[in-house]
């Protein structure tokens, strides 16, 4: 089926109710709307002429819930002269496709028999834009192919995938700088299908908001990342603004409390070492899943020490775990007091007044849990190489707790 088949969908209701009818995609963007009957209001008219609507409008539509409706309900956009509208989900297989709208004013209100005619449409239209993504998913799926292969772990692999970048063409013959950006959703709290969709839908979303050819998307389940291609370094705003569209989005389709974090690779100059980028990206994913104090967006290369630790795989940070004198800490510590207070004091950089004042403490209680710290772990503190091995057996100690309860 083609897109005409919607425009037709769409004229064909309007002249059996005698009304307007548009339809948008999931963000609110126009995909087909009918002439008008008189009935159209200024943010009909403004919708038609720009394709969307303005996103201080989609925001709180948005915001009512709209993505998780089954069924068609009443909206009242927050916007002058605009009066109230169903609006009737368009849906196939589970999957949101888009929004079918009616103004139903109060001169001219909606039947009950308008309401099913519009949710017969709006079933039917779901099938075509339904079948329009199976299309579109299709002939993505040789790019998502040579996507991955340019990722892949076997270099023979990675070469012929660059020879196939090239030569159909996806992305533009000049010089240009690539960039990873990858997300997941933290499953270990939520299971729901429609979370993963989520992430697919807020990642191209996101890839949407850069001019057209300057990115592609490898999407698996909860998991996703994008390829982008610049001509310049990219600044941080562009890379903000990609990642600010992607937790928005997130957010607002999967309206649940799922965690989603987004990670930032390297910035690489050839398609041959795009692999590090998406490396550095998935890892700063693994960051941000395992030490919520990095927050949701984390950057490769801005993650202190995690930016080593997290080279590591799981095993190995555990084994190193066991021979930290760490473990002899909290072998002796079991109400975890004495590294509460080590913890706080590294995060203090070791000031004494202000470890103290955080614990809300003595000093000179401080001064005795630092010794008693010192005698079980064998450890002085003023031995810079012993801070160190102390310092780093904390972060390892959390990132493998991290690893066990969430993805271990």
């Amino acid at each position: 089926m083609s897109i005409d088949e919607l425009q037709l969908l769409v004229d064909d209701l309007a002249g059996r109710l005698r009304r307007s009818v548009a339809i948008d995609d999931p963000s609110i963007r126009l995909l087909a709307s009918s002439r008008h009957f008189g009935d159209e209001d200024s943010l009909r008219v403004a919708s038609i002429l720009n394709r969307a609507v303005h996103e201080e409008v989609s925001r709180p539509l948005l915001a009512l819930g709209i993505g998780t409706w089954i069924k068609p309900g009443s909206a009242r956009p927050d916007v002058p002269g605009s009066e109230k509208r169903l609006c009737v989900p368009v849906r196939c297989k589970s999957l949101l496709l888009g929004f079918l709208w009616l103004i139903d004013s109060e001169e001219n209100p909606l039947t009950e028999s308008d309401v099913e005619m519009a949710e017969d449409t709006a079933s039917r239209a779901g099938i075509v834009l339904y079948e329009r993504l199976l299309r579109h998913e299709r002939s993505n799926a040789r790019r998502e192919s040579i996507l991955r292969n340019l990722v892949s772990s076997t270099p023979e692999v990675r070469t012929q995938a660059v020879e196939d970048v090239v030569t159909d063409q996806l992305f533009a013959p000049r010089p240009m700088l690539y960039q990873v950006i990858a997300a997941q959703r933290d499953t270990a709290h939520s299971v729901e299908a429609s979370d993963d969709i989520a992430v697919q839908v807020a990642m191209q979303e996101a890839l949407d908001t850069l001019p057209t050819g300057a990115g592609l998307m490898v999407a698996d389940k909860s998991r996703a990342w994008i390829l982008l291609a610049f001509e310049n370094i990219p600044t941080p705003q562009q890379l903000k603004r990609v990642t600010e569209r992607a937790d928005y989005r997130f957010r607002q389709l999967s309206g649940r409390d799922s965690r989603f974090v987004l990670g930032v690779g390297d910035t690489v100059n050839e398609l041959g070492a795009v692999y590090r980028a998406y490396r550095s990206a998935t890892a700063a994913v693994r960051a941000a899943l395992l030490v919520p104090s990095l927050g949701d967006v984390a950057r490769w290369g801005h993650l202190g020490p995690y930016d080593v630790l997290l080279r590591l795989s799981r095993d190995e940070i555990i084994g190193a775990t066991q021979v930290s004198p760490v473990k002899a800490l909290e072998a002796a510590d079991k109400q975890q007091v004495l590294t509460t207070t080590l913890g706080a004091f590294f995060d203090n950089a070791c000031d004494i007044r202000r470890t103290a004042d955080l614990l809300r403490i003595h000093r000179a209680t401080l001064y005795q849990r630092l010794k008693r710290i010192e005698q079980i772990t064998g450890c002085s503190f003023d031995n810079g190489d012993d801070r160190l091995s102390l310092h780093l057996g904390l972060k390892m100690k959390s990132i493998a707790e991290a690893h066990d309860s969430s993805i271990g």
